[in-house]
Protein backbone atom coordinates (compact mmCIF):
# COMPACT_ATOMS: atom_id res chain seq x y z
CA UNK A 1 0.00 0.00 0.00
CA UNK A 2 1.35 3.38 -1.19
CA UNK A 3 0.54 5.57 2.51
CA UNK A 4 1.85 8.97 2.81
CA UNK A 5 1.97 10.14 6.28
CA UNK A 6 1.72 14.34 5.26
CA UNK A 7 -1.64 13.33 2.97
CA UNK A 8 -3.67 10.73 3.80
CA UNK A 9 -5.12 12.49 7.25
CA UNK A 10 -8.14 10.78 6.71
CA UNK A 11 -7.55 7.48 7.38
CA UNK A 12 -8.04 5.66 10.63
CA UNK A 13 -5.12 3.53 11.92
CA UNK A 14 -6.03 0.73 14.32
CA UNK A 15 -2.90 -0.47 16.56
CA UNK A 16 -3.29 -4.14 17.85
CA UNK A 17 -0.87 -3.82 20.85
CA UNK A 18 -1.25 -0.48 21.51
CA UNK A 19 -0.16 -0.65 25.15
CA UNK A 20 3.34 -1.08 23.92
CA UNK A 21 6.40 0.86 24.85
CA UNK A 22 6.84 1.96 20.97
CA UNK A 23 3.28 1.02 19.86
CA UNK A 24 1.64 3.55 22.22
CA UNK A 25 4.88 6.06 20.85
CA UNK A 26 3.68 5.89 17.14
CA UNK A 27 0.14 5.78 17.75
CA UNK A 28 0.59 9.11 19.89
CA UNK A 29 2.73 10.68 16.91
CA UNK A 30 -0.47 10.24 14.33
CA UNK A 31 -3.11 12.00 16.94
CA UNK A 32 -0.77 14.35 16.70
CA UNK A 33 -0.83 14.90 13.14
CA UNK A 34 -4.17 14.88 13.26
CA UNK A 35 -5.03 11.04 12.41
CA UNK A 36 -7.89 9.16 13.71
CA UNK A 37 -6.77 5.89 15.64
CA UNK A 38 -7.96 3.02 17.39
CA UNK A 39 -6.32 -0.06 19.09
CA UNK A 40 -6.51 -2.87 21.21
CA UNK A 41 -4.20 -4.64 24.26
CA UNK A 42 -4.72 -6.96 27.00
CA UNK A 43 -4.57 -4.69 29.74
CA UNK A 44 -5.15 -0.95 30.74
CA UNK A 45 -1.99 0.89 31.71
CA UNK A 46 -0.71 4.16 32.26
CA UNK A 47 -0.22 4.28 28.32
CA UNK A 48 -3.90 3.62 27.42
CA UNK A 49 -4.99 5.98 29.52
CA UNK A 50 -2.88 8.30 27.78
CA UNK A 51 -3.68 7.47 24.59
CA UNK A 52 -7.27 7.53 25.38
CA UNK A 53 -6.88 11.21 26.66
CA UNK A 54 -5.09 12.34 23.22
CA UNK A 55 -8.64 10.64 21.38
CA UNK A 56 -8.31 7.54 21.00
CA UNK A 57 -10.11 4.43 20.92
CA UNK A 58 -8.97 2.39 23.06
CA UNK A 59 -10.67 -1.73 23.28
CA UNK A 60 -9.39 -3.86 26.36
CA UNK A 61 -9.07 -7.48 24.99
CA UNK A 62 -8.37 -8.42 21.33
CA UNK A 63 -11.84 -9.06 18.98
CA UNK A 64 -12.47 -9.02 15.12
CA UNK A 65 -15.15 -6.24 16.43
CA UNK A 66 -12.81 -4.12 17.13
CA UNK A 67 -11.63 -3.05 13.65
CA UNK A 68 -14.56 -0.36 12.69
CA UNK A 69 -14.33 1.47 9.53
CA UNK A 70 -10.53 1.13 9.91
CA UNK A 71 -7.83 1.54 6.50
CA UNK A 72 -4.87 0.25 7.93
CA UNK A 73 -3.74 -1.72 10.87
CA UNK A 74 -0.47 -1.91 12.77
CA UNK A 75 0.87 -4.90 14.51
CA UNK A 76 3.95 -5.80 16.98
CA UNK A 77 6.59 -8.75 16.01
CA UNK A 78 4.67 -9.92 19.60
CA UNK A 79 1.20 -10.59 17.98
CA UNK A 80 0.61 -13.93 16.77
CA UNK A 81 -1.08 -14.93 13.36
CA UNK A 82 -3.81 -16.68 15.69
CA UNK A 83 -4.83 -12.96 16.68
CA UNK A 84 -8.62 -12.15 16.33
CA UNK A 85 -7.99 -8.56 15.00
CA UNK A 86 -5.23 -9.78 12.71
CA UNK A 87 -7.51 -12.83 10.95
CA UNK A 88 -10.13 -10.08 10.09
CA UNK A 89 -7.77 -7.20 8.90
CA UNK A 90 -6.41 -10.10 6.48
CA UNK A 91 -9.93 -11.32 5.93
CA UNK A 92 -11.00 -8.16 5.00
CA UNK A 93 -7.88 -7.06 2.76
CA UNK A 94 -7.27 -4.49 5.03
CA UNK A 95 -3.31 -3.28 4.85
CA UNK A 96 -0.96 -4.12 6.90
CA UNK A 97 2.25 -3.12 8.26
CA UNK A 98 4.74 -4.44 11.13
CA UNK A 99 5.55 -1.90 14.03
CA UNK A 100 8.86 -2.19 12.12
CA UNK A 101 8.02 -1.00 8.69
CA UNK A 102 5.30 1.79 9.92
CA UNK A 103 8.72 3.46 12.43
CA UNK A 104 10.64 2.96 9.03
CA UNK A 105 7.40 4.74 7.22
CA UNK A 106 7.79 7.46 9.26
CA UNK A 107 11.45 7.58 9.36
CA UNK A 108 11.44 8.22 5.72
CA UNK A 109 10.03 11.94 6.28
CA UNK A 110 13.37 12.70 8.01
CA UNK A 111 16.69 13.40 6.69
CA UNK A 112 18.73 12.89 10.01
CA UNK A 113 17.02 9.48 11.44
CA UNK A 114 19.54 8.51 14.30
CA UNK A 115 19.03 5.16 14.77
CA UNK A 116 20.34 3.65 18.74
CA UNK A 117 21.14 -0.25 18.19
CA UNK A 118 22.49 -2.71 20.55
CA UNK A 119 22.08 -5.49 23.00
CA UNK A 120 21.95 -3.20 26.26
CA UNK A 121 21.93 0.91 26.33
CA UNK A 122 19.93 1.57 23.81
CA UNK A 123 16.69 3.16 26.01
CA UNK A 124 19.41 5.28 27.99
CA UNK A 125 22.02 6.67 25.12
CA UNK A 126 18.76 7.50 23.49
CA UNK A 127 17.43 9.52 26.12
CA UNK A 128 20.99 11.21 26.04
CA UNK A 129 20.59 12.11 22.85
CA UNK A 130 17.44 13.20 23.24
CA UNK A 131 18.45 15.67 26.13
CA UNK A 132 21.17 16.73 23.81
CA UNK A 133 19.35 17.77 20.79
CA UNK A 134 16.65 19.49 23.17
CA UNK A 135 19.48 21.56 24.76
CA UNK A 136 20.70 22.29 21.24
CA UNK A 137 17.21 23.42 20.11
CA UNK A 138 16.90 20.96 17.43
CA UNK A 139 13.02 20.40 17.59
CA UNK A 140 13.53 16.59 17.46
CA UNK A 141 11.08 13.97 16.66
CA UNK A 142 11.90 11.16 19.72
CA UNK A 143 10.76 7.79 20.20
CA UNK A 144 12.31 6.10 23.52
CA UNK A 145 11.96 2.95 24.92
CA UNK A 146 10.54 4.20 28.07
CA UNK A 147 9.35 7.11 29.84
CA UNK A 148 11.63 9.79 30.21
CA UNK A 149 10.87 13.28 32.07
CA UNK A 150 11.99 16.20 30.10
CA UNK A 151 9.09 15.05 27.41
CA UNK A 152 6.76 13.81 29.62
CA UNK A 153 6.36 10.29 28.52
CA UNK A 154 7.90 7.98 25.83
CA UNK A 155 7.57 10.11 22.40
CA UNK A 156 7.53 13.97 21.50
CA UNK A 157 6.95 14.84 18.02
CA UNK A 158 9.22 17.68 16.26
CA UNK A 159 9.12 19.52 13.26
CA UNK A 160 12.39 19.66 11.82
CA UNK A 161 14.27 16.89 9.87
CA UNK A 162 16.23 15.11 13.00
CA UNK A 163 14.61 11.85 14.36
CA UNK A 164 16.10 9.95 17.17
CA UNK A 165 14.64 6.36 18.21
CA UNK A 166 15.68 3.12 19.60
CA UNK A 167 16.28 0.55 16.95
CA UNK A 168 15.98 -3.19 18.03
CA UNK A 169 17.01 -6.15 16.51
CA UNK A 170 14.62 -8.09 17.94
CA UNK A 171 13.20 -10.22 14.72
CA UNK A 172 15.15 -8.05 13.06
CA UNK A 173 13.25 -5.32 12.95
CA UNK A 174 15.85 -2.03 13.20
CA UNK A 175 16.48 -3.61 9.14
CA UNK A 176 13.09 -1.64 8.14
CA UNK A 177 14.99 1.39 9.33
CA UNK A 178 15.97 4.32 7.24
CA UNK A 179 19.63 5.86 9.76
CA UNK A 180 21.62 8.55 8.86
CA UNK A 181 23.56 7.98 11.71
CA UNK A 182 23.56 4.20 13.14
CA UNK A 183 24.67 3.61 16.51
CA UNK A 184 25.68 0.25 17.76
CA UNK A 185 26.83 0.04 21.33
CA UNK A 186 27.18 -4.04 21.68
CA UNK A 187 26.97 -7.28 20.11
CA UNK A 188 25.66 -9.40 22.68
CA UNK A 189 23.52 -13.12 22.50
CA UNK A 190 20.22 -12.24 23.40
CA UNK A 191 16.86 -13.12 21.65
CA UNK A 192 18.04 -16.94 20.80
CA UNK A 193 13.78 -17.60 20.60
CA UNK A 194 14.44 -15.72 17.09
CA UNK A 195 18.11 -16.15 16.43
CA UNK A 196 20.56 -19.47 16.02
CA UNK A 197 23.66 -18.22 17.56
CA UNK A 198 25.85 -14.82 18.47
CA UNK A 199 26.97 -15.05 14.64
CA UNK A 200 23.95 -14.54 13.33
CA UNK A 201 23.18 -11.60 15.66
CA UNK A 202 26.04 -10.30 14.50
CA UNK A 203 25.18 -10.82 10.97
CA UNK A 204 22.20 -8.81 11.34
CA UNK A 205 23.88 -5.93 12.82
CA UNK A 206 25.91 -5.60 9.44
CA UNK A 207 22.75 -5.34 7.43
CA UNK A 208 21.88 -2.92 9.47
CA UNK A 209 24.92 -1.15 9.23
CA UNK A 210 24.92 -1.68 5.16
CA UNK A 211 21.24 0.62 5.48
CA UNK A 212 23.25 3.10 6.39
CA UNK A 213 23.77 5.81 3.10
CA UNK A 214 27.43 6.28 2.38
CA UNK A 215 27.57 9.86 3.55
CA UNK A 216 25.81 9.18 6.15
CA UNK A 217 27.32 7.78 9.93
CA UNK A 218 28.39 4.70 11.95
CA UNK A 219 29.30 5.14 15.46
CA UNK A 220 30.74 1.90 17.06
CA UNK A 221 31.84 0.43 20.30
CA UNK A 222 35.75 -0.31 19.97
CA UNK A 223 35.76 -1.85 23.33
CA UNK A 224 33.10 -4.43 21.97
CA UNK A 225 34.53 -7.02 19.48
CA UNK A 226 32.21 -7.77 17.73
CA UNK A 227 30.90 -3.92 17.04
CA UNK A 228 34.17 -3.50 16.44
CA UNK A 229 34.68 -6.26 13.96
CA UNK A 230 31.56 -4.87 12.17
CA UNK A 231 33.11 -1.23 12.18
CA UNK A 232 35.78 -2.36 9.82
CA UNK A 233 33.58 -3.67 7.26
CA UNK A 234 30.90 -0.59 6.78
CA UNK A 235 30.77 1.59 3.54
CA UNK A 236 29.46 4.43 5.00
CA UNK A 237 31.74 7.14 7.37
CA UNK A 238 32.60 5.48 10.98
CA UNK A 239 33.27 7.04 14.36
CA UNK A 240 34.71 4.87 17.48
CA UNK A 241 34.17 5.28 20.73
CA UNK A 242 35.28 3.68 23.87
CA UNK A 243 37.11 4.12 26.95
CA UNK A 244 40.40 2.01 25.94
CA UNK A 245 40.27 2.71 22.59
CA UNK A 246 38.45 4.49 19.65
CA UNK A 247 38.05 8.23 18.39
CA UNK A 248 36.15 9.24 20.81
CA UNK A 249 37.50 8.15 24.47
CA UNK A 250 37.07 9.17 27.91
CA UNK A 251 40.38 9.69 30.51
CA UNK A 252 40.43 10.43 34.49
CA UNK A 253 36.96 8.48 35.25
CA UNK A 254 35.62 9.30 38.92
CA UNK A 255 32.66 8.30 40.62
CA UNK A 256 30.78 10.41 43.17
CA UNK A 257 29.03 9.16 46.24
CA UNK A 258 26.76 8.09 44.47
CA UNK A 259 28.75 6.16 41.73
CA UNK A 260 28.06 8.84 38.81
CA UNK A 261 30.86 9.20 36.77
CA UNK A 262 32.82 12.49 35.98
CA UNK A 263 35.40 12.43 32.58
CA UNK A 264 37.70 13.93 30.53
CA UNK A 265 36.57 13.37 26.92
CA UNK A 266 39.07 13.22 24.45
CA UNK A 267 39.02 13.26 20.56
CA UNK A 268 41.52 11.24 18.86
CA UNK A 269 43.60 11.80 21.73
CA UNK A 270 42.94 16.01 21.89
CA UNK A 271 41.28 16.64 24.94
CA UNK A 272 37.42 18.06 24.61
CA UNK A 273 35.76 19.26 27.66
CA UNK A 274 35.11 17.39 30.94
CA UNK A 275 31.48 15.56 31.51
CA UNK A 276 29.97 15.05 34.67
CA UNK A 277 26.77 12.08 34.60
CA UNK A 278 23.75 12.31 36.74
CA UNK A 279 23.14 8.31 36.39
CA UNK A 280 25.52 5.90 38.12
CA UNK A 281 27.71 3.05 37.07
CA UNK A 282 30.52 2.47 34.37
CA UNK A 283 28.72 1.20 31.92
CA UNK A 284 26.71 4.58 31.55
CA UNK A 285 30.19 6.22 30.48
CA UNK A 286 29.97 4.03 27.40
CA UNK A 287 26.47 5.02 26.65
CA UNK A 288 27.39 8.77 27.48
CA UNK A 289 30.62 8.36 25.02
CA UNK A 290 28.27 6.93 21.76
CA UNK A 291 25.84 9.78 22.61
CA UNK A 292 28.64 12.46 22.81
CA UNK A 293 29.96 11.06 19.49
CA UNK A 294 26.79 11.02 17.95
CA UNK A 295 26.31 14.87 18.91
CA UNK A 296 29.81 15.64 17.47
CA UNK A 297 28.59 14.19 14.45
CA UNK A 298 25.75 16.51 14.16
CA UNK A 299 28.05 19.74 15.24
CA UNK A 300 26.12 20.24 17.86
CA UNK A 301 28.04 22.69 20.64
CA UNK A 302 30.14 21.38 23.76
CA UNK A 303 28.00 23.41 25.83
CA UNK A 304 25.02 21.48 24.64
CA UNK A 305 26.76 18.24 25.31
CA UNK A 306 27.87 18.75 28.79
CA UNK A 307 24.82 20.76 30.04
CA UNK A 308 22.16 18.11 28.13
CA UNK A 309 24.00 14.68 29.75
CA UNK A 310 24.04 16.51 33.39
CA UNK A 311 20.81 17.32 33.33
CA UNK A 312 19.91 13.88 32.31
CA UNK A 313 18.56 12.27 35.24
CA UNK A 314 17.75 8.68 34.11
CA UNK A 315 14.68 7.06 32.48
CA UNK A 316 12.16 5.68 34.76
CA UNK A 317 13.19 2.00 35.30
CA UNK A 318 16.80 2.67 34.82
CA UNK A 319 18.62 2.50 38.15
CA UNK A 320 15.31 4.39 39.05
CA UNK A 321 15.12 5.79 42.66
CA UNK A 322 11.63 4.84 43.98
CA UNK A 323 11.75 6.02 47.81
CA UNK A 324 12.88 4.72 51.37
CA UNK A 325 11.12 3.19 53.87
CA UNK A 326 12.79 2.37 57.52
CA UNK A 327 16.38 3.65 56.36
CA UNK A 328 15.96 1.30 53.34
CA UNK A 329 16.83 2.59 49.74
CA UNK A 330 14.54 1.09 46.92
CA UNK A 331 15.85 1.12 43.17
CA UNK A 332 14.31 -0.14 40.31
CA UNK A 333 16.05 -1.14 36.86
CA UNK A 334 14.90 -3.06 33.98
CA UNK A 335 17.71 -5.44 33.59
CA UNK A 336 16.77 -8.92 32.64
CA UNK A 337 20.25 -10.13 30.50
CA UNK A 338 23.07 -11.17 32.56
CA UNK A 339 25.40 -8.49 31.02
CA UNK A 340 22.34 -5.95 32.29
CA UNK A 341 22.34 -7.54 35.63
CA UNK A 342 26.14 -7.83 36.08
CA UNK A 343 26.19 -3.77 34.90
CA UNK A 344 23.54 -2.81 37.13
CA UNK A 345 24.66 -4.85 40.45
CA UNK A 346 28.35 -3.08 39.85
CA UNK A 347 27.01 0.28 39.85
CA UNK A 348 25.35 -0.23 43.22
CA UNK A 349 28.43 -1.06 44.83
CA UNK A 350 29.38 2.62 44.13
CA UNK A 351 25.74 3.23 46.09
CA UNK A 352 26.17 4.17 49.48
CA UNK A 353 24.49 1.14 50.98
CA UNK A 354 25.48 -1.74 53.84
CA UNK A 355 23.87 -4.66 51.82
CA UNK A 356 22.66 -5.28 48.59
CA UNK A 357 19.25 -6.83 48.20
CA UNK A 358 18.19 -7.91 45.00
CA UNK A 359 14.78 -9.37 44.02
CA UNK A 360 15.67 -10.64 40.05
CA UNK A 361 12.32 -12.07 38.18
CA UNK A 362 13.40 -13.52 35.03
CA UNK A 363 12.02 -12.26 31.56
CA UNK A 364 10.98 -15.17 29.40
CA UNK A 365 11.74 -19.05 29.26
CA UNK A 366 13.58 -19.13 26.35
CA UNK A 367 15.84 -16.54 27.53
CA UNK A 368 16.09 -18.27 31.25
CA UNK A 369 17.18 -21.45 29.18
CA UNK A 370 19.34 -20.29 26.78
CA UNK A 371 21.82 -18.14 28.76
CA UNK A 372 21.16 -20.31 31.76
CA UNK A 373 24.82 -20.48 32.66
CA UNK A 374 25.47 -16.71 32.13
CA UNK A 375 22.27 -16.09 34.43
CA UNK A 376 24.08 -18.00 37.40
CA UNK A 377 27.09 -16.10 36.92
CA UNK A 378 25.55 -12.95 37.05
CA UNK A 379 25.04 -12.08 40.73
CA UNK A 380 28.01 -12.47 42.35
CA UNK A 381 28.05 -8.87 43.56
CA UNK A 382 24.70 -8.85 45.64
CA UNK A 383 24.80 -10.02 49.56
CA UNK A 384 21.31 -11.75 49.02
CA UNK A 385 19.24 -12.66 45.93
CA UNK A 386 15.01 -13.54 46.16
CA UNK A 387 14.29 -14.91 42.82
CA UNK A 388 10.77 -14.57 42.06
CA UNK A 389 8.87 -16.63 39.22
CA UNK A 390 9.70 -16.57 35.61
CA UNK A 391 8.08 -13.89 33.78
CA UNK A 392 6.36 -15.47 30.61
CA UNK A 393 5.40 -12.57 28.57
CA UNK A 394 4.92 -13.95 24.74
CA UNK A 395 5.64 -17.84 25.74
CA UNK A 396 4.03 -20.13 27.34
CA UNK A 397 5.63 -22.92 30.28
CA UNK A 398 6.88 -26.19 28.80
CA UNK A 399 8.54 -27.34 32.17
CA UNK A 400 12.14 -27.47 30.67
CA UNK A 401 13.13 -24.54 32.88
CA UNK A 402 12.13 -22.66 36.34
CA UNK A 403 13.10 -19.95 38.61
CA UNK A 404 13.29 -23.13 41.47
CA UNK A 405 15.84 -24.73 38.96
CA UNK A 406 18.05 -21.45 38.30
CA UNK A 407 17.74 -21.13 42.22
CA UNK A 408 19.38 -24.13 42.88
CA UNK A 409 22.26 -23.54 40.35
CA UNK A 410 22.75 -19.92 41.38
CA UNK A 411 23.27 -21.44 44.99
CA UNK A 412 26.14 -23.62 43.87
CA UNK A 413 28.36 -20.19 42.84
CA UNK A 414 27.71 -19.70 46.71
CA UNK A 415 25.56 -16.83 46.44
CA UNK A 416 22.98 -16.35 49.37
CA UNK A 417 19.31 -17.43 47.14
CA UNK A 418 16.09 -17.67 48.29
CA UNK A 419 12.98 -18.69 45.61
CA UNK A 420 9.98 -16.82 46.32
CA UNK A 421 6.88 -17.77 44.30
CA UNK A 422 4.48 -14.62 45.13
CA UNK A 423 5.15 -10.87 45.39
CA UNK A 424 3.39 -10.69 48.78
CA UNK A 425 5.26 -13.58 49.82
CA UNK A 426 8.42 -11.53 49.27
CA UNK A 427 7.45 -8.36 50.51
CA UNK A 428 6.97 -10.33 53.70
CA UNK A 429 10.39 -11.78 53.61
CA UNK A 430 11.97 -8.43 53.03
CA UNK A 431 10.10 -6.37 56.03
CA UNK A 432 11.66 -9.18 58.23
CA UNK A 433 15.02 -9.23 56.92
CA UNK A 434 15.56 -5.82 55.55
CA UNK A 435 18.04 -3.37 58.26
CA UNK A 436 18.64 0.33 57.92
CA UNK A 437 20.88 1.01 55.63
CA UNK A 438 20.39 -1.91 52.58
CA UNK A 439 19.99 -1.01 49.80
CA UNK A 440 16.83 -2.84 47.76
CA UNK A 441 16.69 -3.59 43.65
CA UNK A 442 14.29 -4.94 41.68
CA UNK A 443 15.31 -6.39 38.56
CA UNK A 444 13.80 -7.38 35.66
CA UNK A 445 11.88 -6.91 32.85
CA UNK A 446 8.46 -7.69 33.97
CA UNK A 447 6.22 -6.53 36.81
CA UNK A 448 9.04 -7.05 39.57
CA UNK A 449 8.96 -3.39 40.00
CA UNK A 450 6.04 -4.02 41.68
CA UNK A 451 7.94 -5.69 44.51
CA UNK A 452 9.38 -1.93 45.32
CA UNK A 453 5.88 -0.64 45.32
CA UNK A 454 4.13 -2.67 47.60
CA UNK A 455 7.20 -2.84 49.93
CA UNK A 456 7.16 0.97 50.57
CA UNK A 457 3.37 0.56 51.04
CA UNK A 458 3.16 -1.95 53.62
Amino acid sequence: MNFNLNTDLNKKVHFIGIGGISMSGLAQILLKRGYTVSGSDMKESSLTKKLSQLGAEIYIGHHKDNLKNVDLVIYTAAIPDTNPELAQAKALNIPLFTRAEFLGLIMKGHKYNVAISGTHGKTTTTSMISHITLKENLDPTILVGGELDIINGNVRTGKSEYFITEACEYKASFLKFYPYIGIILNVDADHLDYYKDINEIQSTFKKFVDLIPKDGYLIANADDARAFEISQKALCNVVTFGITKGDITAKNISFDPKGCAAFEVYKCNSPLFTVQLNVPGKHNVLNALASIACALTLNISNNSITDGLLSFGGTHRRFEYKGEKDGVTVIDDYAHHPTEIKATLFAAKNYPHKRVFCVFQPHTYSRTLTLFDEFSKAFSDTDELVLADIYAAREKDTGVVSSDKLGDAIRKNNVKCENIHSFEEIVSFLNKTLKPGDLLLTVGAGNVFEVGEMYLKN
